[in-house]
């Protein structure tokens, strides 16, 4: 299957996407509906499940394939990838793992989803320094904004590679390239654009993303990166089975971490989980994560003067195509915005409502890459 055959043929569409027959779903940013293949093969194996030990139904077998998966998304290596959940654990995993003293500084964005913001802040009671960044808009955060309000004192810049409310997209490489020649370690929180966009890890030492949002995969199933050179800086913050060598499962004298980033998988695997966030990689490949960024900026470029011709007011609508993303977010001055989100709602048109700091709300739509132009346009007459 392919992006233009999905479009082209509305059976095929509905059959891969069910919530497409009663609903124009366009809330990706938030929590997506589960694609037909992912939800039927998260349900064969729980079924598998009922009939003898769950776990050798897929492993190890499923671990390999969604490292090998997540490699390809991400441009890295297998042994890179690492699978311990949700996104905020994966950053509070690093945050709390990650080498720093007293007198060191991070720098982080406190406008951020709170998830990359909590764990950096929680590192001031060992004394770290935990500088804000200073940008001129929601989420607008350019290379400049980073190479100018750090110093030789900064250890690690935490950021996200696209803002939840604006959809400013980071320029990863620029602000990885400088970071690295630094010896500053870039920690990225890569949710809004993993199964969006490509995101190569390349730049970066450290990144997480869950499944829930642009991947099309289940809650709480997640990746973890941790670039090989740094592995040896990032302790693992819990221990068990998996991830300390036990040989026949007796315990040793001494804590041996196994290699590669399962050393940060101490226990028994979100194998329910997994089995369907390596059927939503797998499709997502299928259809290109190019081929989904190109649609995906197609749809913004065409949303954002409709909706400024009904009077919405969107934000950063010139950002450049390297910087926009799929969230376009807007609000109308003078309405009622949770009353027209209810009103969306009630007419099977899902989208997301979401607040800044400031208390101005606005509304945001996410739409991916199977949402057609019929369901835009639909959206646009409603308003």
């Amino acid at each position: 299957m392919n992006l233009s055959e999905l479009l082209a043929d509305e059976e095929l569409r509905r059959h891969e996407f069910p919530v497409t027959r009663d609903k124009i779903f366009l809330a990706h940013g938030g929590d997506c509906p589960l694609p037909r293949r992912v939800a039927e093969a998260i349900a064969a194996y729980a079924h598998d499940s009922s009939t003898g030990d769950q776990e050798k139904f897929v492993y190890p077998q499923i671990l390999s394939d969604g490292r090998q998966a997540a490699a390809q998304l991400l441009s890295c290596k297998s042994e890179e990838i690492a699978f311990v959940g949700p996104t905020s654990l994966a950053l509070s995993f690093i945050a709390s793992g990650v080498k720093l003293r007293r007198g060191d500084n991070v720098l982080i964005y406190f406008d951020d989803y709170p998830s990359n913001v909590y764990p950096w802040m929680a590192l001031a009671e060992q004394g770290v320094e935990v500088r804000l960044m200073n940008t001129r808009g929601l989420g607008l955060i350019r290379p400049r904004d980073v190479t100018g309000q750090v110093d030789e004192n900064t250890r690690l810049v935490a950021l996200a590679s696209c803002h939840f409310i604006s959809g400013y997209r980071l320029d990863v490489a620029a602000i990885g390239s400088f970071l690295r020649e630094r010896g500053i370690l870039f920690c990225l929180d890569a949710i809004q654009t993993v199964g969006a966009f490509p995101t190569e890890a390349g730049q970066v030492d450290f990144l997480a993303a869950d499944a829930h949002k642009w991947l099309l995969g289940p809650c709480g199933a997640g990746l973890m990166y941790v670039r090989d050179a740094v592995q040896e800086k990032l302790t693992p913050p819990i221990y068990g089975w998996h991830n300390v060598r036990c040989p026949e499962f007796v315990a040793q004298e001494q804590i041996v971490l196994r290699s590669g980033a399962s050393r940060y998988e101490a226990g028994t695997h979100n194998l329910l989980g997994l089995v369907g966030l390596v059927t939503a990689m797998q499709l997502i490949l299928e259809i290109g994560v190019e081929n989904i960024a190109r649609e995906l900026l197609r749809k913004r470029s065409w949303l954002v003067p409709a909706l400024q011709a009904k009077g919405a007011e969107v934000l950063h609508p010139a950002a450049p195509a390297e910087n926009s993303s799929g969230i376009t977010s807007f609000q109308i001055p003078g309405k009622d915005l949770p009353a027209l989100h209810q009103k969306l709602l009630d007419a099977n048109i899902i989208t997301s409502l979401r607040t800044d700091r400031k208390g101005q709300k606005y509304i945001r739509l996410s739409p991916h890459f199977y949402n057609t132009d019929d369901e835009l346009r639909r959206v646009i007459e409603f308003l």
